[in-house]
């Protein structure tokens, strides 16, 4: 700035062309240092011909002037020309303290004295002396030296010796020519005997990049150095600069003159145009008044005509609208003074046609008839109906869908009964005049198809009420989400809203200070905080673009402030979409407590159709029906009714316990009769059993044969016989041959029914456990009083109970044990862990029946005792051998023999056996003892091993007891 002066001490010679013209080039580069100036300058100085001509309003009407200081508040405050502050301005606003009051001394800063300097005036007083020193010896150097003349063209001269590729403005050491150009390869190589050679000649190489390398920095350093006088040249104009200022003020003053002219000239018309402009939107606003008016008048007859369509929620949507018009943007206004009343009655007159239209379409969908379709009747319609019973807080509209499940239920049940009594010729509807006496006089297939045909409608009625209620509870949820949205919305506005209240503050502070918001901000700080600002105001609901044209400002704000109703597109899921408003003044907890009380109408529904079909079971069971039926029969019955309680649990999601508590109150029944006929046909059974051994039909054989594997299931019946087949003598049971009676087999065949009754209906597990564990406990103890109390002389007029009828007995328990573990194993797997207590009851059976079994093998030894007391008390040791009493008692053994040994075990055999010969032994000791017969080798002796030794000969004869170990030497007394 200060060298393209015209005052420039550089003197133009002609000789110093070149050197000049390049100083002049080189100070252009240099970017003016313009500072501001004083607020109150002082009086320029110096020659005003030598300043420039006043300032140009085109050149000069961006440049900083005195007049932009006039918002500087501290420059304002710190006039010195001042002689008193004036604090009437201040204390107006600020009040008396602004001026008088004294800061008070910080706590944390330390109170700064001269004593704080004093070393280091100390440590810089010598230094100061040599500087001063030093500047009066120093002579100030010549403006202008004649040798800079010889120095440039020395340096000149020297430049001209570096390469012409350095000066170039894309060298680069990455391009390869370059690089071979500055440093070549045949200074490198060492190939052959020139090591040397290369070696100083690369040398050479260095020292030269050296020298270009000294030349080039000693260039540099005369340029800066010729530079340096710039800034004093700009000390020595300061003076020439203030005459330019004052210049320029006066410049500024004849501008503001020619500028007082143009405004009367130029600027009242301007000013007669933005007043014509105002009252042109006042003219407007009225307009748009008297034309909202208009469109409030419409609305009685709008929302009638949105009646007429039934469009609840759009005519509440209208007169929310309207009323909310009446109070912010009509308020006051005479002609509608009543009109508020009127839409307040209105809205109640819209509140009983909506629960009416509710109760109609609810009718509607249950009474449809009963089809596979499951979908939502009139989805649209629905949707609209709850959103406008929601709007006005009616939320106990679900109780009359409830009321109307109950009716339509029990007109399921009348209708199917109608239809299913239409279609039977026997009952004459004429004659039996009741629906429920026409119901109980059908029989078991036809109450059946009934039955089933009332469980398929109700599948169908739950699956609507299903689709009905979620399409409801969408809604609900959609308001829900809504409402959540809504919040977030607002928190997102309010943070927002914050930030630029924080920014209009920085802004509204930095000009309250007399600062350039340009100067306080960057553009990169700048850009985004307006952008942001920008983007929130466009982003407020109610910032509508407005027309400069139609609408002016203020009344934008009108218009969006009386439509504060903002609505949002939501989906259901049935594919309907909607607009959800703002003004569903719901709050969380009563939409999540909607929610819940839709869903347990759901539930309630599963329990109405329970309820309905346990009226319908009692109704057709007052005469015994339901107790009388068979096995097949009731378990139809119950499968039929297990799978319509699976069916409602599925659709509703609960259990429902009414029908459930129905069947199983049956099945106690059920299985009470079950048991009371198998027990009293055992009990027949028994009464009537003569205890001989019966044959085993084919039909018997096949039925234990399909006891495999611990599974117990009954075989299928075969229509058509393939083969007759002779009925077997033994029962085979897994290779084992059981000797039974008829009652037995009947007995194995009722066990396997009770477990296919368990299987077959699984909710009477416990139950029948009891009962089968109960006619196992009364066939033990019957057979016990038949056999072993000889209750079967009485009772089925036997002569005698034989050994072969305690044999058989005794087999026959032995064949229901073992098949008490197969029965406790198929009922364990079906009871529940918390159930496995009951299975004492088989250990307790089984050991009643073990008990049963010893006891009639202690009776076979006993009888066989009183035999061996009653000969052996006669027995006398003489001749002939063997004497009667052996032979006697050896044809009472064989006889024994003959009767058990088909009926028993070999190894049950050796083992009775061995007990009747132990007391054999007892009672031939005693006698021998008493007849004092000793082993001692005489001919008493000899008589007795004879008798003893054709007793034992003949009981190893036996078959089966030839290796039976009979020990006689017991019978003699051991020597003391």
């Amino acid at each position: 700035m200060a060298s393209s002066h015209s005052s420039s001490p550089v003197p133009q010679s002609k000789s110093s062309d070149a050197f000049i013209k390049k100083e002049m080039d080189a100070t252009k580069c240099f970017r003016p240092v313009q500072s501001l100036p004083d607020v109150c300058p002082k009086e320029p100085t110096g020659d005003p011909n030598n300043l420039r001509d006043s300032p140009s309003l085109v050149v000069d009407q961006h440049r900083w002037t005195i007049y932009h200081s006039k918002v500087n508040l501290p420059a304002a405050l710190n006039d010195p020309r001042l002689a008193k502050r004036e604090s009437d301005f201040f204390t107006k606003t600020w009040g008396v303290d602004f001026v008088d009051t004294e800061v008070t001394p910080s706590f944390y800063l330390p109170q700064i004295t001269k004593e704080h300097f004093a070393l280091y005036q100390q440590e810089i007083a010598p230094r100061e002396k040599v500087h001063e020193r030093c500047k009066n010896i120093c002579t100030p150097k010549d403006p202008f030296d004649r040798t800079l003349l010889h120095t440039y063209d020395k340096s000149r001269t020297d430049l001209e010796q570096v390469p012409k590729i350095f000066m170039k403005p894309d060298f680069a050491l990455e391009d390869s020519l370059t690089f071979n150009a500055v440093l070549p390869w045949s200074h490198f190589s060492t190939a052959g005997g020139k090591g040397n050679r290369d070696a100083a000649s690369s040398k050479l190489l260095q020292e030269k990049l050296s020298h270009y390398l000294d030349i080039v920095e000693v260039n540099i350093a005369h340029q800066i150095s010729l530079r340096s006088e710039a800034f004093f040249h700009a000390m020595t104009s300061q003076h020439e600069l203030q005459d330019y200022l004052r210049k320029t003020s006066q410049a500024v003053k004849l501008l503001r003159e020619k500028i007082s002219k143009i405004d009367k000239v130029m600027c009242e018309g301007s000013l007669r145009v933005l007043r014509l402009s105002l009252t042109r939107n006042n003219c407007v606003k009225a307009y748009n008044k008297l034309k909202l008016m208009a469109t409030v008048h419409q609305t009685q007859p709008t929302v009638q005509l949105l009646l007429s369509t039934s469009e609840f929620v759009g005519a509440l949507d209208l007169i929310a609208t309207t009323q909310e018009v009446l109070q912010q943007e009509l308020q006051g206004i005479h002609s509608f003074r009543h009109l508020g009343s009127q839409l307040c009655e209105l809205e109640k007159l819209i509140d009983k046609m909506m629960i009416a239209e509710f109760s109609t379409y609810a009718r509607n969908d249950l009474n449809r008839p009963l089809e596979d379709d499951c979908q939502v009747l009139e989805e649209e319609r629905l949707v609209s109906l709850v959103f406008g019973l929601l709007k006005q807080r009616k939320l106990n509209f679900y109780e009359i869908y409830g009321d109307e499940m109950i009716i339509t239920a029990k007109n399921i049940i009348k209708q199917c009964v109608v239809n299913t009594v239409s279609q039977i010729e026997e009952i004459d509807t004429e004659v039996v005049v009741k629906l429920a006496d026409q119901m109980r006089m059908m029989n078991f297939p036809q109450w059946f198809d009934l039955l089933k045909n009332i469980f398929s409608k109700f599948t169908i009625f739950l699956k609507r009420i299903k689709a009905t209620l979620n399409t409801i509870r969408s809604v609900v949820f959609l308001v829900l989400d809504k409402n959540q949205k809504t919040r977030d919305l607002e928190d997102t506005l309010q943070k927002n809203s914050a930030k630029d209240s924080v920014v209009d503050t920085e802004v509204a502070y930095l000009t309250h200070e007399g600062m350039f918001i340009s100067d306080a901000f960057g553009e990169g700080d700048l850009a985004p905080i307006a952008a942001d600002a920008t983007s929130q105001r466009n982003a407020s609901p109610n910032s509508e673009p407005c027309s400069s044209d139609s609408v002016s400002e203020p009344e934008c704000t009108t218009d969006s402030s009386s439509s504060k109703e903002q609505t949002s597109s939501s989906i259901t899921p049935g594919g309907v979409e909607m607009m959800i408003s703002d003004d569903m003044k719901l709050t969380d907890q009563e939409l999540v407590r909607l929610a819940n009380s839709i869903q347990e109408l759901l539930y309630n529904a599963s329990d109405i159709c329970h309820d309905r079909s346990v009226k319908f079971l009692m109704a057709r069971a007052k005469d015994g029906f339901l107790e009388k039926l068979n096995s097949n029969e009731f378990v139809a019955l119950s499968r039929l009714m297990e799978g319509f309680i699976l069916d409602t649990e599925q659709i509703c999601g609960r259990k429902s316990m009414s029908l459930r508590g129905a069947l199983q109150s049956q099945a106690n029944r059920f299985v009470n009769r079950f048991h009371e006929e198998r027990k009293t046909k055992l009990s027949l059974l028994l009464d009537n059993e003569r205890w001989k051994q019966a044959e085993v039909p084919a039909e018997f054989q096949d039925l234990v044969d399909s006891v495999s594997d611990g599974r117990i299931s009954l075989p299928e019946k075969k229509t058509v016989a393939t083969e007759e087949r002779k009925p077997a003598e033994f029962l085979i049971v897994e290779g084992r041959k059981y000797a039974t009676v008829g009652t037995v087999l009947l007995l194995i065949r009722i066990i396997l029914e009770y477990c296919q009754c368990v299987d077959n209906i699984p909710s009477i597990t416990t139950d029948m456990l009891t009962r089968l564990s109960d006619l196992l406990k009364y066939f033990n103890s019957r057979s016990c009083q038949l056999v072993l109390g000889a209750g079967a002389l009485q009772v089925v007029g036997l002569k005698t109970i034989t050994t072969k009828n305690l044999a058989l007995s005794s087999r026959c328990l032995q064949l229901i044990v073992h098949y008490i573990p197969i029965i406790r194993a198929h009922f364990e797997a079906r009871l529940q862990p918390k159930q496995f207590s009951m299975l004492r009851h088989f250990d307790h059976i089984t050991k009643d029946y073990h008990d049963h079994v010893a006891e009639i093998s202690a009776k076979l030894v006993a009888i066989m005792d009183s035999l061996f007391d009653k000969l052996l008390s006669k027995y006398e040791v003489k001749a002939p051998v063997p004497s009667a009493c052996f032979r006697n008692i050896c044809k009472q053994m064989a006889k024994m023999h003959e009767a058990i040994y088909d009926l028993l075990p070999e190894e049950q055999t050796q083992m009775l056996f061995l007990r009747i010969n132990a007391s054999y032994k007892l009672h031939l000791k005693r006698q021998l003892a008493h007849l004092n017969v000793v082993n001692d080798g005489g001919p008493l002796n000899g008589l007795v091993t004879s008798d003893v030794a054709f007793y034992t000969g003949n009981l190893q004869a036996l078959k089966g007891l030839n290796n039976l170990d009979l020990n006689m030497a017991e019978i003699w007394e051991q020597k003391r």
